[in-house]
């Protein structure tokens, strides 16, 4: 009678040792890219990521040279980790590993070209006016030239002595 309730205790105790294991993998081309999930900085890729929960998340990935690459990955639970089975899956120590892959691309060369900025600013800022979206500003700049003569004083010297 002795021995079936050793072996139960030791059963339980085996299947009480265990500690559910979530990792994301994340890697990127090229590698070395600053990583940020829902706003807050992880790691520079590749790393790897232990999760706690089964969500949506805002990928974002930032490398000097490349464009930054925004997107989103949702993770879904296994069986084992779905109420009420996650109590088992928790107790037995069940793991779930994903892996996600990102590829990142050079800026445009348009981009870099300062004079081909400049011109498509000023061409956006002519569209932005005449858009029926937008309010329009309660102010424009003026075209008139300032009248001449001083605006400011002339300042007489300084207006404390300095101390020896």
């Amino acid at each position: 009678m002795r021995r079936p309730a050793i072996a139960l205790t030791l059963l339980l105790l085996a299947l009480t040792t265990g500690c559910a294991q979530r990792t994301v993998d994340i890697t990127s081309e090229p590698t070395g890219a600053l990583v940020y999930l829902n706003g807050e900085e992880v790691g520079r890729t590749p790393m790897r990521y232990d999760f706690l929960w089964y969500s949506d998340y805002d990928v974002v990935l930032r490398k000097d040279g490349y464009q930054t690459l925004k997107t989103h990955h949702k993770i879904d639970p296994p069986l084992l980790f779905i109420p009420p089975l996650d109590l088992v899956g928790e107790l037995v120590g069940a793991h779930d590993h994903r892996h996600w892959n990102f590829t990142m691309e050079t800026p445009h060369p348009p981009a870099t070209n300062p004079a081909g900025l400049i011109n498509r600013a000023q061409a956006l800022k002519k569209d932005l006016r005449s858009s029926e979206f937008t309010h329009p500003p309660t102010t424009f700049p003026t075209t008139t030239q300032p009248s001449p003569g001083p605006t400011t004083r002339q300042s007489a010297g300084p207006t404390t002595r300095p101390t020896r």
